[in-house]
């Protein structure tokens, strides 16, 4: 069986410096189960992702933050990267987000750095999440509860501390599958 996200509206929440392998490797598995993605980003026209070392390649953006609505989307990504999640945390359109899908409980896959912009809500005591060390302190200090595994199912959310992207990414697919969207024979 394939899986198959057609017609679901799944939005990208990034900035400059966003792990630019974490995102491209999402979105091509978004694509293949023929989901509509969108990057919203506070940039201009394009993002630019971290590779490494260095800047990495530019991705096209949809939507500006400014003008998404958590209520356009189904579903959210949020890739790790400091750089665009340090940018993203300083934006009051992306607590609007966040808190929008998670007081509408929409799903949410986040990994590495990305998980911290969940603690800008202030609704997720008693969430158990993964999350890499350096975000720990700050997730508690909003009520959530950390856990001991690389990748945590919680309710509405799918987050993982980083270290395995390919499996969060294979995981990200099923879970929004699992949301209320009907898989296809293959």
């Amino acid at each position: 069986m394939t899986l198959t996200l057609a017609g679901k509206k799944i939005a990208i929440l990034v900035a400059n410096g966003f792990d630019e392998n974490q995102m491209a490797e999402v979105q091509r598995a978004l694509m293949k189960a023929k989901a509509d993605i969108r990057t919203i980003s506070p940039e201009q026209g394009v993002v630019n992702g971290w590779q490494g070392e260095g800047w990495g390649h530019h991705f096209p953006v949809n939507t500006p933050i400014g003008e998404a609505l958590g209520s356009d989307f189904d579903m959210l990504i949020l890739p790790g990267g400091m750089r665009s999640v340090v940018r993203l945390k300083t934006n009051p359109h992306t607590r609007r987000i966040v808190n929008h899908f998670i007081a509408a409980e929409k799903p949410i896959a986040a990994i590495g750095e990305g998980v911290s912009l969940l603690a800008l809500s202030s609704a997720l005591q008693d969430h158990v999440l993964a999350a890499p060390v350096e975000a720990h302190e700050e997730l508690e200090a909003v009520g959530a509860g950390i856990s001991d595994e690389t990748q945590m199912t919680y309710g509405y959310l799918l987050t993982a501390d980083g270290s395995d992207c390919s499996a969060w990414v294979e995981s990200a697919v099923a879970f929004f599958a699992d949301s209320g969207i009907t898989q296809a024979a293959a």
